[in-house]
């Protein structure tokens, strides 16, 4: 896919790795829906960036969780330029949990996490299919994580909604073969805010520990995540049903 002029929606783009991605695809000319669910100024400030880099974009309000959202967000983008070429599935959520903790997750948790984190992927995919596929072409990213493969994570909810997302990008991209690709980025410690609230004061030991057990010696940047949606985007033509890890090495183990 020829990033220039091309149709993005990018899901939670108004902060980390999202806006990273929206900003990145910008850069390169494409037409980019930035989606959000509350945070509207930010939003509209990821917009401004990628119009100031040389890419045209609309913001649109929409929570993955809800069908109907994914449906307008998707009526949206083709009501503004009549096309979409790309999904970037990054919206997500979680619950920082201890993982032996088993009171700190109820059956509402689960639901909410995987109604976000895997039924809003598939509902967004739903959404724009008919797009890509009356177009003859068109290629999917979800953002995913390491602990999706690893089950380690945020929480066991969490590490469970990304395994499950992980294998829902093998059925799709076997469903919507040969027209439309799907792959997933599974990142590893990004230094996002959301990751920095979320850990609170244990934030910068596990920043410390993660880059000191990777054979890189460094945690991940949103736009080192962003480098590699544009490429299973733009430059990954024969690749389909793939997880990419971007971790640094850690899925590797600390031994030698």
């Amino acid at each position: 896919m020829k990033l220039k002029d091309a149709v993005c929606i990018v899901t939670g783009s108004a902060a980390g790795i999202g806006a990273a991605c929206a900003e990145r695809l910008a850069s390169k000319g494409a037409r980019i829906a930035v989606n959000y669910t509350r945070s509207e100024k930010e939003a509209h400030e990821v917009a401004a960036a990628c119009e100031s880099r040389g890419g045209q974009t609309i913001v649109v309000q929409a929570d993955v969780s809800s069908d109907a959202d994914c449906r307008r967000l998707a009526k949206a983008v083709l009501d503004k330029w009549g096309r979409i070429d790309g999904l970037v599935n990054n919206a997500g959520t979680t619950k920082f949990a201890a993982h032996d903790n088993f009171d700190a997750l109820d059956a509402a948790d689960f639901q909410r996490i995987f109604g976000v984190n895997v039924i809003g992927p598939f509902q967004m995919v739903r959404a724009v299919a008919p797009a890509m596929q009356r177009q003859g072409a068109g290629a999917i990213v979800n953002v995913s994580s390491i602990a999706g493969i690893t089950g380690m994570g945020s929480s066991v909810a969490y590490a469970a909604s990304k395994g499950a997302l992980n294998t829902m990008t093998l059925s799709l991209a076997r469903a919507l073969g040969p027209a439309i690709r799907v792959n997933a980025v599974c990142p590893g410690f990004v230094e996002t805010r959301w990751l920095t609230n979320g850990l609170g004061p244990e934030y910068e030991a596990k920043k410390r520990n993660y880059e000191a057990i990777t054979p890189l010696k460094a945690t991940v940047k949103p736009e080192d995540v962003a480098d590699a949606v544009v490429w299973l985007l733009e430059g990954a033509g024969k690749v389909t049903g793939e997880l990419i890890t971007v971790d640094s090495g850690v899925h590797l183990g600390v031994a030698r």
